[in-house]
């Protein structure tokens, strides 16, 4: 063992007259290992916030969009098998969107009305969407009443809104109506709740209604034309590539948004307020530093008369300077270590208890997410370390400056 790291060593373990420097010692680690676990927990939660709502939003939106400026079009059968050209593409089908009004026995709400094709097998696996495509294309009821009324999905809250069961029937009021001698008369239609899905964000399940995409067309007076074309990709990462490739081929008249454009902002606020949070946290580690930087200056007014003997045996600035280091850095690594075994079981408790529970009215999510991922625990160690770091070099910068003949003449 180096004589350097030996003597580090004992200056951690302070004797009875030093119980003060201890306890300062103590202190500075239990800074640094609150600091790091708090760290670790956040980012966790910030990460676990973010792959949430990505799977959430891709549950319900398509990877892809392409639409058309002007509105409707009616060409969508020969873009399709344009884009099925393309690599990468599993599933492309058309939709329709509009604004609707829904009218129960017992209730009314306005609603966004999704005229859907009938799907692949792969998206009727999606979570979120699937389960309503999945009800939507069920085999016809046996019932002649049933079979008389188009089936519509519904989004779990919105059903209480409506107060409706499965089976019941609501109408959906369109205002692409027609004019008549009384004015413009708006498109009203009877439909039979077929089921309900939840997408697990409070947004889509109080506000998404599903319905055929014939039905679709029927009601909004449509004809066979369409919104846009929903297109799912094999690599979501990838997705804003193959958007541009088609809106290249394609060009004018029509757009095609990837889903990171459709919600770039909430992604970058969520980005933005995970580096604002690591910033903000990282003071507590700073704090704690500041506290590795004063115990080392008042260990080296205390050990004055060791420094002097050392330097008078032959060590020199750089083993002096080293030793003080090694003993800062045995309290940063110290409190690094306990700090990150302290938030990896903090985050496998939030995990897998719902301790903390979330209104979904006002998140996208009743659970408070967590996702630990190495990466951010190795960023946040390393940064831990580095501070505490680059806390000893002053003090023991003094250390190293001390002139042995003044130490032993005046320690």
């Amino acid at each position: 063992m180096r004589f350097e790291v030996f003597i580090g060593a004992r200056y951690l373990r302070a004797r009875r007259k030093q119980a003060f420097i201890s306890l300062i010692t103590i202190l500075s680690t239990a800074g640094v290992a609150v600091g790091v676990m708090a760290l670790i927990v956040v980012i966790a939660v910030m990460a676990g916030a973010q792959s949430e709502f990505r799977s959430r939003i891709l549950g319900v939106q398509s990877h892809a969009v392409l639409m058309r400026y002007g509105g409707q079009f009616a060409e969508y059968p020969d873009v399709i098998q344009e884009i099925h050209q393309f690599e990468n593409i599993v599933a492309a089908r058309p939709f329709i969107l509009t604004q609707v009004m829904l009218r129960s026995p017992t209730g009314l709400s306005g609603a966004v009305l999704k005229g859907v094709d009938r799907p692949t097998d792969l998206e009727m696996g999606i979570e979120g969407i699937g389960e309503a495509l999945r009800i939507l294309y069920a085999p016809e009821p046996t019932t002649a009443t049933a079979r008389a009324m188009a089936p519509v999905v519904l989004g779990k809250e919105l059903s209480r809104k409506l107060g409706v069961v499965r089976g019941d029937s609501l109408y959906v009021i369109s205002f692409r109506g027609a004019v008549s001698p009384m004015g413009h008369v708006p498109s009203m239609k009877r439909f039979r709740v077929a089921g309900f899905f939840e997408s697990g964000m409070y947004q889509f399940d109080e506000a998404y209604a599903f319905v055929r995409l014939a039905d679709a067309q029927r009601i909004l007076k449509l004809g066979d034309t369409v919104s846009g074309i929903e297109i799912r990709v094999d690599d979501i990462y990838r997705a804003d590539q193959i958007a541009k490739r088609i809106r290249t081929r394609l060009g004018f008249p029509y757009r095609v948004q990837d889903w990171m454009q459709m919600n770039a902002n909430l992604f970058y606020a969520l980005k933005l307020e995970k580096v604002a949070m690591f910033v903000i946290l990282t003071l507590i580690v700073l704090v704690a530093a500041f506290n590795i930087a004063s115990t080392l200056i008042m260990m080296v007014m205390e050990k004055t008369k060791d420094i002097a003997i050392l330097k008078a045996m032959g060590a020199t600035n750089a083993h002096i300077m080293r030793i003080f280091v090694i003993k800062g850095m045995g309290i940063g690594f110290s409190g690094t270590l306990i700090g990150v075994g302290l938030g990896t079981l903090l985050c496998a408790v939030l995990k897998r208890y719902p301790i903390i529970q979330l209104p979904g009215d006002v998140y996208y999510f009743t659970k408070l997410p967590v996702q630990l991922q190495t990466m951010d625990v190795f960023s946040i160690a390393l940064a831990a370390i580095g501070i505490c770091f680059l806390a000893t070099l002053y003090p023991a910068r003094q250390a190293a400056r001390l002139n042995p003949v003044d130490a032993i003449r005046y320690g």
